[in-house]
């Protein structure tokens, strides 16, 4: 008699590469697992399968040690007893940008494949919650499922799914919708990936293990296939699990005991599921539980490593990409094989343990070399890129305004026209060591250089308002290809100005020159500075007041934010997955705290006010937090306070607005000497929402301000990229940042919103199943973290019948620019091919956002990549600079499909949309 029931055992480890233990200590367990793995293989045929937990890394960490067995897994995959892929890692999906998740997929696919195939599993064990746009991903690279641990609530096969249906199923087995319409079939671990571990041999302990594991899976299945996942984190292989197997079928015959892999078991799955499942949509961030195992403040864990992790995403991905893109479109070759190196290395910090900032200190360490590896590789990359396109500039026009000291391509390497102050050292004049010159002589020389009379203009001619510093005589090096390093002395300025409309990936050209010959355009010269307390331009006016607080007038709405940028501390009891208040704890706040006030900056193109804090705060928690630590006394059941030992604690906040700005941008350093506390910045408008838009992955995602009933948790933060905004009837404003990935919107009864942005959480212990201490969690010593405050006006005919009206996509495109660097080279005066002024590829697409300009390592395709931000259908537009034989839609794995034309093509709303340009080289 064939049974009903199929039990589907899958084998599997769960590998956290780094986390309770430091990087190579775990390797040297992986080493001994895959040995084991593959002795198991080779001894027993009745072990059918293993999964290699759906990431590639495990392959190359394994083939450093062991490089002779590679034919032996390569082998072992093309068989289908090992599955790999089909990612790179295990990423966090919300603390990576959107294109690392994409790479991640592309790199983990390619990788797969040198070993045989892919295996086609949305793989998602342990993520800290799932990205919306999901289902969107996976489809594109063919694969038609996810599979889950966090995110939805299952309810019971016999409870009734309540009115927060969105998030919840009866069943482990759902619909997951991303909000294009995209559709997988969601499979969640109900009863954990480890709900088929350790199965006994001995009939009567595997008699009392299947009763109770069998009753379990069965509360939660819509189908005759159970899942039962054979391992868990750092699992050692079960090698005798074909004999565990052989005595469950045994003693259970009325059911079918095999062992499965995931291939055959979703497929079997999805042939029985029934008609009628859960729908679940968007973002799965445990939304509708009790609010305290969300683990969303890693978002906040050792904000260090955002910081470094959004400088390095952003210099790769929308910098060194772009760039070399434009060297390619001019005859340079594309360094694929550096993307490659750092791409993977930046990767090995994006596993949810590392970039969540939950790991041992020795882990986090290590970090920090990778984040500067990477960073270093893609700053070559851009030096060369840079070097290649300005060499192809036409600067020859600059003689014709004075002798000319320098040349500066300024780049803009963002999807739109872009303006803002630009700040560049600069070299007017160098000597060679080999010039048989002493270095007496030549430092004279360069120390003789007047500097007087040195201006900037633009390819027209007109005058632009900057400042020059004089850095003196510096010692730099060339490093040439074809001979030995060239050091050198060069006399330095360090020129800032504001660059105004430079082209969507493209630049801009400037020269210094002296020596008027013509009759330029002077600068116009002014001040921001209205008084010892205030700035203003155009759009906006900033006050500030007696306790650093800002007041922001908007011209063009005109409404006013008050009280911004004040500055709240509370202790924090929790550790690096949750924080956590103490009982009775007061917020700290700067709001009536005396600042001191200077200005110090007033040109004509940008102004500056220092506001300095002096606070005193608590040192750390009472003793009796380590006491509860040691005791492993869960976070949310500790009683510790804030110590009554007080120490200073100096904020310093520079405020800065530009000439052209409608943003104002907030530099803050402090050096934080306390324990357990987080310190926040605080924006408060004059308006109450019930929701608002936050910055995720490939989309503007709108959540509640009010958490739902089931929530217990006082604290409801949540996580950003580049920015969040909360939009009123006729006001609104969107508060960007770099890498500070968490915020809450906190409402009072009665009270009008305020957004709150985590500037440093500090705290002393890893947290989860032991006592692991993280003195390094503390955050101790100096910190930098940038801000920037974008009001816009809301038409109140778009007001509720748009998801993003006119006002805060314009506020999103400033913050998503403010992400970018600018990118500045000097150059001489030459002839070349490109004009001194160009945009490499124009676009058109209201609400659309370009996210990756790069080329295909397969086709040689020029690859562009948009997202829809709005919830309606859009138009985009594309008309390239340079000749393109081809164009078609492709997949985000850079596949291309249907042929396109590039005119007026339809956007759904929500949708990741990828072209192939074939273009003339």
């Amino acid at each position: 008699m064939i049974s009903s029931t199929t039990v589907h055992i899958i084998s599997h480890t769960h590998w956290d590469r780094e986390w309770y233990l430091p990087y190579e200590k775990h390797h040297v367990r992986l080493i001994a697992l895959i040995d084991r793995l593959l002795e198991t293989l080779e001894r027993d045929s009745n072990f059918k399968s293993f999964h290699l937990d759906g990431q590639t890394i495990i392959l190359e960490d394994y083939l450093q040690i062991r490089p002779e067995k590679r034919a032996l897994l390569e082998q072992y995959v093309r068989e289908g007893r090992i599955h790999i892929g089909p990612w790179y890692i295990l990423q966090d999906e919300f603390l990576t940008s959107g294109e690392a998740n994409v790479r991640n997929l592309a790199y983990g696919h390619r990788d797969a494949m040198q070993f045989g195939k892919a295996a086609k599993v949305g793989y998602f064990p342990d993520s800290f919650g799932n990205i919306g746009q999901a289902p969107q991903l996976m489809l594109q690279a063919g694969i038609e499922n996810a599979v889950f641990g966090r995110g939805v609530k299952p309810t019971g096969f016999n409870n009734e799914v309540s009115q927060t249906k969105a998030y919840e199923s009866p069943f482990s087995e759902m619909i997951w919708e991303a909000p294009d319409g995209s559709r997988v079939t969601g499979i969640l671990f109900a009863n954990w990936y480890s709900n088929g571990n350790e199965i006994p041999t001995e009939p009567e302990a595997a008699g009392a293990y299947w009763q109770r594991k069998l009753k379990d899976v069965a509360e939660y299945a819509s189908t005759p296939h159970w899942l039962m996942m054979n391992g868990c984190d750092h699992q050692p292989v079960q090698t005798d699990v074909a004999q565990a197997i052989a005595t469950a079928q045994q003693l259970f015959p009325e059911y079918q005991f095999v062992h499965s892999n995931f291939e055959d078991y979703i497929e079997a799955v999805t042939a029985s599921l029934p008609e009628k499942l859960s729908i679940v949509k968007g973002e799965l961030r445990s939304q509708h539980t009790d609010g305290w195992s969300t683990l969303v403040n890693t978002a906040s864990s050792r904000i260090y490593l955002k910081q470094m992790n959004q400088t390095g995403q952003t210099l790769l991905e929308k910098v060194a990409e772009p760039i070399a893109a434009f060297a390619y479109l001019t005859g340079h070759a594309y360094p694929h094989h550096l993307f490659t190196y750092a791409w993977k290395t930046l990767m090995q910090n994006h596993p949810h343990d590392s970039i969540c900032g939950c790991s041992v200190d020795e882990v986090h360490a290590e970090m920090v070399t990778r984040f500067a590896k990477s960073k270093h590789v893609a700053e070559s990359i851009i030096e060369d890129s840079l070097s290649a396109v300005a060499s192809k500039v036409d600067t020859s026009e600059f003689a014709t305004f004075g002798e000319v000291a320098s040349t500066l391509v300024v780049v803009n390497t963002t999807g739109w026209l872009r303006s803002g102050v630009v700040s560049t050292d600069v070299e007017i004049e160098r000597i060679y060591f080999n010039s048989g010159i002493d270095f007496y002589t030549m430092k004279q020389r360069l120390k003789e250089i007047d500097l007087a009379g040195l201006y900037l203009v633009e390819s027209e001619g007109s005058k632009v308002s900057s400042g020059i510093e004089d850095l003196g005589v510096q010692f730099g090096y060339d490093l040439p290809e074809d001979q030995f390093r060239q050091p050198y002395f060069a006399r330095k300025v360090r020129i800032q100005f504001e660059s105004h409309g430079v082209p969507a990936l493209g630049y801009k050209t400037y020269a210094l020159i002296r020596n008027d010959l013509s009759k330029q355009l002077q600068a116009e010269e002014g001040s921001l500075i209205r008084n010892e307390r205030e700035m203003g331009n155009d759009y906006l006016t900033v006050t500030i007041a007696d306790d650093g607080s800002l007041t922001i007038d908007d011209h063009r709405s005109n409404e006013v934010l008050r009280n911004q940028c004040i500055y709240e501390d509370t202790g924090d009891i929790g550790n690096e997955y949750m924080y956590r208040q103490p009982n009775g704890d007061v917020p700290l706040t700067t709001r009536g705290l005396r600042a001191e006030i200077r200005i110090t900056e007033d040109t004509p193109f940008q102004a500056s006010f220092e506001i300095t804090h002096q606070m005193l705060i608590p040192k750390s928690a009472e003793e009796l937090l380590q006491q509860e630590r040691e005791e492993l006394i869960w976070f949310t059941g500790r009683k510790s306070g804030r110590s009554d030992k007080h120490i200073p604690f100096t904020i310093k906040t520079k405020v800065s607005l530009n000439k052209n700005g409608q943003a104002l941008q907030i530099e803050t350093t402090f050096n934080n000497e306390a324990l357990d506390h987080r310190l926040r910045m605080l924006f408060p408008v004059d308006f109450q929402s019930k929701t608002h838009l936050a910055d995720s992955i490939f989309e503007v995602v709108e959540r509640d301000n009010t958490p739902s009933e089931e929530w217990r948790n006082p604290s409801n933060c949540q996580h950003q990229q580049a920015f969040v905004t909360l939009i009123g009837e006729k006001q609104g404003v969107t508060i960007a940042n770099l890498g500070l990935n968490e915020y809450e919107v906190l409402r009072e009864e009665d009270e009008n919103n305020t957004i709150a942005v985590t500037l440093l959480r500090a705290v002393g212990e890893l947290g989860d199943w032991g006592y692991f201490p993280t003195p390094e969690a503390q955050c101790l010593g100096e910190h930098t973290v940038k801000l920037e405050i974008i009001p816009f006006p809301v038409e109140n005919q778009h007001a509720k019948s748009e998801f993003i009206g006119h006002g805060a996509m314009a506020s999103m495109k400033e913050a998503y620019q403010y992400q970018v660097p600018w990118i500045v080279k000097q150059t001489g005066t030459q002839e070349g091919e490109l004009p001194s002024s160009f945009s490499f590829m124009q676009w058109e697409g209201d609400k659309l956002c370009l996210s990756a300009l790069k080329v295909s390592e397969n086709t040689g395709d020029l690859i562009a990549r948009w997202y829809n931000l709005s919830r309606d259908e859009q138009t985009l537009s594309v008309y390239p600079t340079l000749g393109v034989n081809a164009a078609h839609r492709s997949s985000v794995m850079e596949q291309r499909l249907e042929e396109s034309e590039l005119g007026r093509m339809v956007v759904r709303p929500a949708e990741i949309i990828t072209l192939s340009l074939d273009v003339s080289l």
